[in-house]
């Protein structure tokens, strides 16, 4: 069966592209020495087991000729024709990718179309924060713990320049190349699978940071604000979604053992809280432009994802609480800029 070379081409456009950002940014030549020690780690079975089956679920999606690409409606969305045998094929390797968390997609067209019904509606988060945010055009994007790259994707149809998407995970790794796959080499889109703090310290070539997701998962909260202002150039912005809980500035949940059923949640700070955060690790213009409780529509079980979701996760009895007790989850997002 021949393979496909999307990882390779995706690999090597990366290469190519910070080579060529080397060229005025020197620091980029630290992110080069480190990137093939990088991407192999994300391969290796010793490391992670499932690795060689996902890579082989990439490598044998069929190849398509497209007839477009939508980045900016809901489900990220490449229309194709194909044939019977490639719609039930792509169908089959794209299920060996569960669970599919942050979406959704779509690929294909009438009645053989490939929706991918993802865990959450990362479309309903993109258009809460999408008025506040600067116009991305012509902007160098980092997304900090982007997942399967579906926000990243979104940033690139607002017209970034560049996105560079960070998540260590293996699954989301493959599941942004099996997307990439179906879009192509149309848009400098690239996956770098580390986490926020192997990345060269201030390397200060992004003017737009965004950060979704991730702070509450941090053990050292000031540490992951530093490291993020670190990849801002001057004037920067950040974009910081996380969990928050209501209170004034004194106010920060620290859960005993899980929240939501999560065991590696630390801090839930108030929005003045947060804000003064923010301020404290030298950010400028700190402003909360949106606040949410998330509902049962935006966090589900699907047919892409079949395991406990967030009904699972609050009290049967009370859905303002979580199954600990705490506060139902909130999230806050917040701006904020670089000085």
């Amino acid at each position: 069966m021949q393979k496909n070379k999307t990882i390779q081409q995706a690999e090597q456009a990366l290469y190519l592209n910070l080579l060529q950002l080397s060229h005025y940014q020197p620091i980029v030549n630290d992110w080069l020495m480190r990137l093939p020690s990088w991407l192999a780690h994300i391969k290796d079975k010793r490391r992670y087991a499932n690795a060689p089956a996902y890579l082989s679920a990439v490598e044998k999606l069929p190849i398509i000729q497209r007839d477009s690409i939508d980045l900016n409606q809901s489900a990220v969305s490449v229309m194709c024709e194909w044939t019977v045998a490639d719609y039930k094929k792509s169908y089959a390797l794209l299920k060996k990718l569960m669970p599919w968390r942050k979406g959704p997609f779509c690929v294909g067209k009438d009645d053989k179309q490939i929706f991918i019904d993802t865990e959450w509606r990362s479309d309903f988060k993109w258009q809460r924060i999408k008025p506040y945010i600067s116009c991305l055009a012509g902007r160098r994007v980092l997304d900090v713990g982007g997942g399967s790259g579906y926000h990243g994707w979104r940033m690139a149809g607002a017209g970034a320049k560049m996105v560079i998407i960070i998540d260590p995970s293996c699954l989301f790794y493959h599941q942004f190349m099996a997307i990439r796959h179906f879009i192509g080499d149309g848009y400098l889109v690239h996956y770098i699978p580390v986490g926020l703090e192997e990345l060269p310290e201030n390397s200060q070539l992004f003017d737009t940071v965004f950060c979704m997701g991730v702070l509450y998962h941090r053990a050292s909260p000031f540490e992951h604000l530093e490291q993020l202002k670190g990849q801002l150039n001057k004037n920067g912005e950040l974009i910081l979604e996380t969990l928050v809980i209501d209170g004034d500035e004194t106010c920060v949940l620290v859960p005993q053992d899980r929240y939501a059923q999560m065991n590696n949640v630390y801090f839930l700070p108030s929005v003045p809280a947060l804000t003064l955060w923010l301020q404290k690790a030298g950010f400028i213009n700190v402003r909360c432009v949106d606040i949410d409780t998330t509902s049962l529509q935006e966090q589900r079980a699907t047919e892409w994802m079949n395991f406990h979701s967030l009904a699972d996760f609050l009290d049967p009895n009370d859905t303002t609480k979580t199954l600990e007790g705490y506060p139902a989850p909130k999230r806050a997002v917040m701006i904020a800029n670089k000085p």
